[in-house]
C-alpha cells in the first residue's frame, strides 16, 4: 500500500479533494472527470461493496486501522493521509466521519436496460436539493424502487451530499440521467408503464385509490421543489395522483411525499 503523508494543502496530489464545499464547481468538475467523493468510512464501504473503483483515500492517521482490510483489498490505490487541520483545509470542512475517497463514477446505464423486468420506477423533475435527492434514493432503495431516472437538470445523485443523505443507498438503486426531457417518458408509455406525476391538480387522483389499481408498470414523476412540475411534464403523463392531507397542511416535502407514496404505491401481486 503506498501511503502519503500531507505536508501542504497545495499538494496537486489530492485534488480530487479541492474545494469539496463548492456545490457550482463541483458539480460540473466530477461528471467531467469522471469521479464523485464517497465520504464517510460507511458509505465507502458500500461504495466498494457496488464494485466502484476508489481513485484514491484521503484521511487522518487515526482512521488508518479501522480501514486496514480496505488497504489490503486495494494495494495499488494511493492513501493520503494528514492532520485534521490540513484535511480541512484542503476539503473546505472538518472531516469527522472517517475516510473519505475519490471514486471512478461507473459507466451509464442504457435507458432501455435499466428498464428491464422493473415494476416500479422514480422519476425525479429538476430536484435540485442534494439532501432531497439523497432522502428520494434512501426511500427508494427501502419501500420496493426498481430504477430512478433524473431529469437533465436535476441534482447529480453521486455529489457527496446526495450520497451521505442516501447513507450509500445511491449505489444499491440503478438510475440514469435522461437525455430528452420530458420527452423520454414517451419511452417508459412503450415499455407499458402508467405514468403518474405526484401533483396538486384539480383532477388528481388519491394515492390509495392508484394503489389498488396496482398498475402491473408504474412510473411516478416527482417534481422540483417549490415551483412543482412543469405544464409540459403533467401534459406528458397518463394522469396526477395526490396524497390526501389534513389539518390544513396542503403538501409535504418532496422527500417525505415520495416515501408515502413509494410504500402505497408498492407492486403488489
Amino acid at each position: 500500500m503506498t501511503f502519503h503523508y500531507l505536508e501542504s494543502a497545495d499538494d496537486p496530489l489530492v485534488s480530487d479533494y479541492t474545494q469539496l464545499t463548492d456545490v457550482h464547481l463541483r458539480k460540473i468538475r466530477e461528471p467531467a472527470e469522471g469521479m464523485y467523493i464517497a465520504e464517510s468510512s460507511r458509505v465507502l464501504r458500500r461504495a466498494l461493496a457496488a464494485g466502484h473503483r476508489p481513485r484514491s483515500f484521503f484521511l487522518a492517521e487515526k482512521w488508518l486501522a479501522d480501514l486496514n482490510d480496505i488497504f489490503e483489498q486495494y494495494p495499488d490505490v494511493p492513501a493520503f493521509i494528514g492532520s485534521a487541520a490540513l484535511l480541512e483545509e484542503i476539503t473546505g470542512f472538518h472531516l469527522h466521519r472517517g475516510a473519505m475517497a475519490a471514486m471512478e463514477r461507473p459507466a451509464p446505464v442504457p435507458l432501455t436496460e435499466l428498464l428491464a423486468g422493473a415494476r416500479r420506477v422514480a422519476v425525479l423533475e429538476d430536484i435540485v436539493d442534494h439532501t432531497n435527492v439523497g432522502a428520494i434514493f434512501r426511500s427508494a432503495a427501502a419501500l420496493g424502487i426498481d430504477a430512478v431516472l433524473v431529469s437533465p437538470r436535476c441534482g447529480d445523485p453521486l455529489y457527496r451530499r446526495s450520497v451521505r443523505v442516501s447513507m450509500g443507498t445511491v449505489f444499491q438503486v440503478p438510475w440514469a440521467r435522461l437525455e430528452s426531457w420530458p420527452g423520454d417518458l414517451a419511452t417508459l408509455r412503450d415499455q407499458g408503464f402508467t405514468v403518474a406525476a405526484m401533483e396538486l391538480t384539480e383532477d388528481a387522483v388519491d394515492v390509495d385509490a392508484l394503489a389498488r389499481r396496482n398498475p402491473d408498470r408504474l412510473a411516478l414523476v416527482l417534481g422540483t421543489e417549490g415551483a412543482g412540475m412543469s405544464a409540459e411534464t403533467l401534459a406528458a403523463v397518463d394522469l396526477a395522483v395526490k396524497i390526501p392531507m389534513r389539518a390544513g397542511v396542503d403538501s409535504l416535502n418532496v422527500a417525505a411525499a415520495s416515501a408515502v407514496a413509494f410504500w402505497e404505491l408498492r407492486a403488489r401481486a
